[in-house]
C-alpha cells in the first residue's frame, strides 16, 4: 500500500496535467460551436470568468483563510497582468484564431506553447541549460525540433487527409475550408499571438506564487480580474446590447463549461505543478490535446484535418517529448543529488559527535589525573 501510494503521489503531477487536456479538447469544441452560431468571443470571455468566479471565489475564500498571505501593490498588479495576459489576450487571441482557422489546426498551434515557455524560462532563470549534460541538450535539441514542426504546420497546409471513414467532403466542409483559406494567414498570426500570451503567463505565474503561495486564491483572483479587464475590452469591441443575450443553449454551455474546467480549475490545478514542476512542465503535454480535438472535430464538426498538419504535429510531439525527457532526468538528478546531500549531512553530525565525546573524555582523564596528589 505504501508504495502504490508512493507511485499515486509520483504520478500525480502527470494524471493532472493529461486530464487538463481532455478538458482543453472539449472546450474547443463547445466553444467553436457556439462562435459559429453567432455568439461574440469578446463576451464569451467575460461570461467564462463570471461563471469560474461565482464557482471558485467562496472556495478559495474560506479554504484559504488562514493561508492567505496578505495583499500587496506588487502582487496585485502582478494579478492584473495575468489576468490580461490569458483571459484578455490569450482567449481572444485564440478565439479569434479559430475562428479563421479550425478547431483543429488551433488545438495543433498550441503544440508550440511549450518551446516559447522553455525560451522564456531560460531568459528568466526559471530553467537551466548546460550543453556538457545530456537533459539539458535534450530538451535544447527538443524545442529546436518543436518550433520546426510548428512552422511547417503553419506555412504547409497539404491535401485533406480522413482520418474518419465518414469524413469525406460535404457542401458544408468545402464552404468551409474556402473560407478558412481566405484567413488562414491571419489566423495563424493571432493564434501565434495567443501562444506568447499564454506562455508569459505561466512565467509570471510562477513568480507571483513565490510571493503569494495560495494557489486557490490566486487562481479566483485572476479570474475576478479577468470579468474586470475582459468586461471594460468586450464593451468597447462590442456595441450591440443584443450580443450579450444568453439563454439555455450553446452559449451558455460554452460560458459554464470553459468557466469551470478551463479557467477555475485549469488555473488551479496549473498553479499547483507550476509551483513544484516548473512552467516547461504545465505545458509539455499539449500535444495531447490536438490529438483528442482532431479526433472530436472531425466526429462532431466534420473538419477537415490537412497533411501538414499531421506531418508537423508529429515532428512537434518527438520535439515535445524530448523536452520531457529532458526535464525528468534533470529532476531525478536533483532528488539524487538532494539525497546524497541528506545523508553526508545526516553522517557528519554522528562523526562529529564521537569526536566530541572522546575529546570529552580525554579533557576528563587529564583533569582527574592533575587532581591527584
Amino acid at each position: 500500500m505504501v508504495n502504490l501510494s508512493e507511485s499515486f503521489n509520483k504520478m500525480k503531477a502527470y494524471l493532472a496535467m493529461i486530464g487538463l487536456q481532455f478538458g482543453y479538447a472539449g472546450m474547443y469544441i463547445i466553444s467553436l460551436v457556439s462562435l459559429k452560431g453567432g455568439f461574440s468571443h469578446w463576451i464569451l470571455v467575460v461570461y467564462r470568468h463570471i461563471v469560474a468566479s461565482l464557482v471558485f471565489c467562496p472556495f478559495a475564500y474560506f479554504l484559504e483563510k488562514k493561508t492567505r498571505p496578505k495583499m500587496t501593490k506588487s502582487i496585485f498588479l502582478k494579478i492584473m497582468l495575468l489576468a490580461f495576459l490569458e483571459p484578455v489576450l490569450d482567449q481572444n487571441m485564440y478565439y479569434l484564431g479559430m475562428e479563421y482557422t479550425s478547431a483543429t489546426f488551433a488545438s495543433a498551434t498550441v503544440n508550440v506553447l511549450p518551446a516559447i515557455t522553455f525560451i522564456m524560462a531560460v531568459v528568466f532563470r526559471l530553467e537551466k541549460v548546460n550543453l556538457k549534460k545530456v537533459q539539458s541538450l535534450a530538451k535544447v535539441i527538443g524545442t529546436v525540433i518543436t518550433v520546426m514542426g510548428a512552422m511547417l504546420m503553419t506555412l504547409y497546409k497539404g491535401p485533406v487527409v480522413d482520418i474518419l471513414w465518414y469524413s469525406h467532403g460535404s457542401g458544408h466542409k468545402a464552404a468551409a475550408a474556402v473560407d478558412s483559406d481566405q484567413h488562414w494567414v491571419t489566423g495563424t498570426v493571432m493564434l501565434l499571438s495567443c501562444i506568447v500570451g499564454w506562455s508569459a503567463f505561466f512565467i509570471v505565474q510562477n513568480k507571483t506564487l513565490e510571493e503569494y503561495p495560495a494557489e486557490l486564491s490566486l487562481s479566483s483572483l485572476v479570474c475576478v480580474m479577468g470579468v474586470v479587464e475582459g468586461g471594460i475590452v468586450a464593451l468597447i469591441m462590442e456595441r450591440r446590447k443584443s450580443a450579450w443575450a444568453i439563454g439555455f443553449d450553446s452559449r451558455l454551455l460554452a460560458a459554464a463549461y470553459s468557466g469551470i474546467v478551463c479557467s477555475g480549475i485549469a488555473y488551479y490545478m496549473q498553479s499547483v505543478v507550476n509551483k513544484s514542476r516548473g512552467p516547461v512542465f504545465v505545458t509539455a503535454f499539449s500535444p495531447l490535446s490536438m490529438i483528442i480535438t482532431a479526433v472530436l472535430g472531425a466526429i462532431v464538426l466534420s473538419e477537415q484535418v490537412h497533411l501538414g498538419s499531421l506531418i508537423g504535429a508529429g515532428i512537434i510531439v518527438v520535439g515535445l517529448y524530448s523536452v520531457v525527457w529532458g526535464k525528468s532526468r534533470e529532476r531525478s538528478a536533483a532528488e539524487s543529488d538532494n539525497k546524497q546531500s541528506y545523508i553526508n549531512d545526516d553522517q557528519l553530525p554522528v562523526s562529529d559527535m564521537k569526536t566530541s565525546d572522546q575529546i570529552d573524555h580525554q579533557t576528563t582523564s587529564k583533569s582527574l589525573h592533575a587532581a591527584e596528589p
